[in-house]
């Protein structure tokens, strides 16, 4: 079944569901933990409390959110898959979907570009942007000027919740375990997961001695991926304003498939929302990366490790966002939320 959307600047329908991700307000909690796979999200889901029972949202575009309370706080885990376009879907739709200060720590994997072991956890203090120059002339590069490739100056994380992030790792960590955290390092998020993170294909990518110069050019590199960089570009850039959307824009009649929702929440929307998030709100992004691939030795992580890798980090980030104190006039409101529970209804 499709829906009517209402409005091509911003895409919503009637009853306020964004176009990709399917959320609308009162369905995503104010501490998120965003990861790439859907088998990642639930693994993680199940450290959440049993009452309520969590709230889980798939959409027609790839998008998973399951929100529920962890220590009896509000949380959502969305699953975004990968690359800056599904991160900047993610964090843009959200933000209209929320009130209050948003914080966000992406766990993901990645490749290591230091000599560390696979199955390395890094949380990054900043982050790099690697993109493919199309301006470059990859079939006569002889008469180019163009670099093939560049490299953006870095984007912080948020200190503080960076700083979570990496005690809440060390204390979730087994004690048996011999796994290194890496902390204090830079990430380079490329857009592609071939030309611009240095592999070779059959294409004339032009990228031989990229990593080189990536490592030259950006001092404390360890991490290569696809996500962060967009992530604490945004939220750096978050300023509270916002623009009404225009009056009398066509409406699209063509949209996506209802969400498939598996504990249908009991909202009372509005078939109009206000921008929900005031001038003086915050966005507070964080990453922890787990080295799947190692390009110094090409070694890559087991099945296994993975499985006992995502247990722990995934519950160490849990741990840093209910640690992260966001004053109660800074939370979206309970009232008819999916996390609300019969305490806070006062029945």
């Amino acid at each position: 079944m499709k829906d009517t959307l209402m409005d091509a600047n911003f895409p919503r329908t009637a009853d306020q569901r964004v176009y990709h991700l399917g959320l609308r307000p009162g369905e995503v909690a104010n501490r998120i933990v965003t990861v790439g796979s859907p088998s990642r999200a639930r693994a993680i889901a199940a450290f959440l409390d049993k009452d309520p029972e969590p709230f889980v949202l798939s959409s027609e575009r790839g998008f998973l959110t399951i929100t529920g309370r962890y220590k009896n706080v509000p949380i959502s885990i969305i699953s975004i898959g990968m690359g800056s376009p599904n991160m900047d879907f993610f964090i843009r739709e959200v933000r209209e979907c929320l009130s209050g200060d948003m914080s966000i720590v992406r766990l993901g994997s990645c490749g290591g570009l230091v000599d560390v072991p696979v199955g390395t956890v890094v949380v990054p203090k900043a982050s790099v942007a690697v993109s493919r120059n199309v301006d470059f002339d990859f079939l006569d590069p002889e008469n180019c000027d163009e670099p093939p490739y560049r490299i953006s100056k870095p984007v912080p994380a948020d200190p503080t919740l960076h700083l979570e992030v990496q005690k809440a790792l060390e204390a979730a960590k087994p004690a048996a375990s011999n796994t290194v955290i890496l902390a204090g390092t830079v990430n380079a998020s490329a857009d592609s997961f071939y030309s611009s993170q240095g592999r070779h294909t059959s294409f004339p990518d032009h990228n031989e001695d990229l990593v080189d110069k990536l490592q030259l050019s950006t001092p404390e590199l360890a991490t290569l991926e696809m996500e962060t960089f967009h992530l604490y570009h945004l939220a750096a850039c978050w300023s509270g304003r916002r623009v009404a959307a225009k009056a009398g824009e066509p409406p699209l009649t063509t949209g996506p498939v209802q969400p498939i929702i598996s504990v249908p929440p009991a909202l009372s929307v509005p078939a109009s929302s206000p921008r929900l998030a005031s001038s003086d709100t915050v966005v507070r992004a964080a990453a922890a990366q787990m080295v799947f691939a190692s390009r110094t030795s090409q070694d890559f992580i087991t099945p296994d490790q993975v499985t006992e890798l995502e247990r722990w980090t995934g519950l160490g980030v849990l741990n840093a966002l209910i640690n992260l104190e966001i004053p109660a006039d800074r939370l979206h409101p309970e009232k008819t939320s999916v996390w609300e529970t019969l305490s806070t209804s006062g029945q």
